[in-house]
């Protein structure tokens, strides 16, 4: 049975509605899974000109009375926006509907409607104006399936990162990096790398501090908290090893091919190399819910909104990754 992906349309002020469509102009997406879209069937209908796509709309009540065919798009309508609203600007009411078809597809996912969850981008600024105060997709998703432990990951195809702390301070960051988050973040590598395909994860913990802290000089997380969550893991039979110097572990795993995902300790140590590697196909995937959550690795891109020439590829590679993990997680079950 293929899979069914729940596509979130994100902000709708932003270019989501666009890389979808485009996305789902791709066949092979059809081949691979049953794509349906949960968002605002307005918003879709004006979008289709604006990309000139000949894809045909088709509302759909729940994802138990359709049949996916290429060629159409079918969507789950929560008419919750108005048709003019305006592209490339900040506004509540598209805030507190990105945050809607989010709430919807969770709600489907944990029923077992669908099999994962493909998140076009939210405005952070946008969702706080419609009174939803979470820093973002990662937060809401866990809050929404009651998800305590849980990390982003970010992939693509020469480099894998998983991050200890994401959304806070470096000063804040400093504080959480401690030896059960990152043993917890090193278990969760070991599940979701084997759900990218890797039979036998290679897993390494990047260090914190410069020369990861060279044994107490630059700092004391390194040896303190790090290491012994590495030694943990390898003592419960994961291939880890670390924690290795930031500035050369990236090296290590994408040109040499030593590793297949790096545990990094805060949010820009693994977005910077990631986005510098991959930045129009790479996928962010949360991991530790419930479901599988795949989205693209950009925001929302006010600045070229609405006019039809938004990147698909980060949507198209999410929708592969999404059926491919929902591919290999439910073979298995």
């Amino acid at each position: 049975m293929k899979p069914i992906l729940g596509i979130t349309m994100g902000d709708a002020a932003g270019i989501g509605p666009e890389v979808i469509i485009k996305a789902l102009e791709d066949k092979r997406i059809y081949d691979l899974a049953h794509p349906v879209v949960v968002g605002d069937f307005k918003i879709m209908q004006r979008t289709l000109p604006i990309v000139k796509s000949n894809l045909k709309l088709r509302k759909v009540d729940d994802v138990d009375h359709y049949q996916s065919e290429f060629g159409y798009i079918d969507v789950i309508d929560l008419d919750n926006l108005p048709a003019d609203l305006p592209f490339a600007k900040v506004d509540a009411r598209a805030g507190k509907a990105a945050y809607e078809f989010i709430e919807r597809a969770v709600d489907l996912t944990l029923k077992g409607k669908i099999h994962a969850i493909v998140t076009a981008p939210l405005n952070k600024e946008a969702l706080h104006a419609g009174g939803k105060m979470f820093p973002g997709h990662t937060e809401i998703l866990a809050k929404l399936s009651n998800t305590e432990d849980f990390s982003m990951m970010l992939t693509s195809e020469k480099l894998n990162v998983i991050h200890v702390t994401t959304h806070v301070s470096m000063r804040q960051a400093c504080d959480l990096i401690k030896k059960e988050r990152v043993l917890t973040v090193i278990e969760l590598a070991q599940e979701y790398t084997k759900m990218l395909g890797f039979k036998e994860p290679r897993i390494a913990v990047a260090g914190f501090n410069a020369h990861a802290g060279e044994h107490g000089l630059f700092g004391t997380e390194d040896e303190e908290e790090i290491l012994p969550a590495v030694k943990e893991a390898q003592a419960k039979g994961i291939n880890v090893i670390g924690p290795i110097p930031p500035d050369t572990v990236f090296h290590r795993a994408a040109n040499l091919d030593e590793f297949d995902m790096v545990v990094v300790m805060y949010h820009d140590q693994g977005h910077i190399p990631l986005k510098l590697i991959g930045f129009d196909s790479g996928v962010n995937v949360t991991t530790g819910l419930p479901f599988i959550r795949t989205s693209v690795d950009h925001g929302t891109a006010f600045q070229i909104a609405g006019q039809g020439i938004a990147d698909s590829r980060s949507m198209t590679e999410a929708l592969y990754l999404g059926a491919k993990m929902a591919n290999i997680k439910y073979s298995n079950q």
